[in-house]
């Protein structure tokens, strides 16, 4: 399964980046000046087009985080670029089963700051879903349960993920949901045997993040865990 978080450009462009702005830590303007940490939010997505976003380079610079990651000079891609790669490459190498976690970025508090409306966002997402004829093999993440919702009424054929952080509590937030998922997603520091239990019964599966850790991998599989997200999913294909 590939992880990706979308957001929207100015021009409803459905872009894949983990933050609506540029951030610091692998952003490169076109002038070659990076953004800081006060100044990175200045570079908002939702106030950009599509092809001002294109002239950043995000991928030369080293990432201080992941040292080990290759650098090349790229781009935040649309997602249906990223769609159109990745069947190309699944295709060419007859590899079968790739699936896709989309996780829709949005918060009440950022409502037409830095994204569009909960009901306009799932749509755009959507609606790039089902020009790739992807809709089976895509689920649909959020830590804003406004999104779900919106695909629970609006978009009931896709399956709902909900991203739960440390200082929620996963239970009281399913409940507060008032709707079934198909996954419950917390953070790794969370999980408990009685949780796992918990999504079991419910017929939930229960895929937490983000766990890059070989110790913490293998306690979590050995508790029964249905999925795990990691930076380094070479380390946990290869523990699995």
């Amino acid at each position: 399964t590939l992880k990706l978080d979308v957001v929207i450009s100015a021009d409803s462009q459905v872009v894949v980046s983990h933050e609506p702005w540029m951030g610091w830590e692998i952003a490169t303007s076109p002038q070659g000046i990076s953004p800081d940490t006060t100044t990175e939010k200045n570079f908002n997505l939702f106030k950009m087009t599509y092809a001002e976003i294109k002239q950043w380079d995000c991928g030369s610079k080293l990432h201080p985080r992941f040292p080990y990651q290759q650098k090349m000079k790229t781009y935040k891609p649309l997602l249906s670029e990223v769609f159109e790669k990745v069947e190309a490459f699944i295709k060419e190498h007859k590899i079968q089963g790739i699936q896709y976690n989309i996780e829709i970025k949005s918060s009440p508090d950022q409502d037409h700051i830095f994204h569009p409306n909960p009901t306009t966002f799932c749509k755009l997402v959507t609606d790039e879903i089902e020009k790739a004829g992807l809709e089976n093999r895509c689920v649909i993440q959020s830590f804003d349960i406004r999104s779900l919702r919106v695909m629970h009424d609006f978009h009931p054929k896709y399956k709902l993920s909900l991203l739960v952080d440390e200082l929620e509590n996963p239970k009281a937030k399913l409940a507060q949901c008032g709707f079934s998922v198909e996954v419950l997603s917390p953070s790794y520091t969370m999980v408990t045997p009685d949780l796992i239990g918990f999504c079991h019964q419910k017929k939930m599966k229960i895929v937490p993040w983000t766990v890059n850790e070989e110790e913490e991998m293998k306690k979590l599989i050995e508790w029964g865990v249905d999925g795990i997200i990691t930076d380094y999913p070479d380390l946990a294909v290869t523990l699995r």
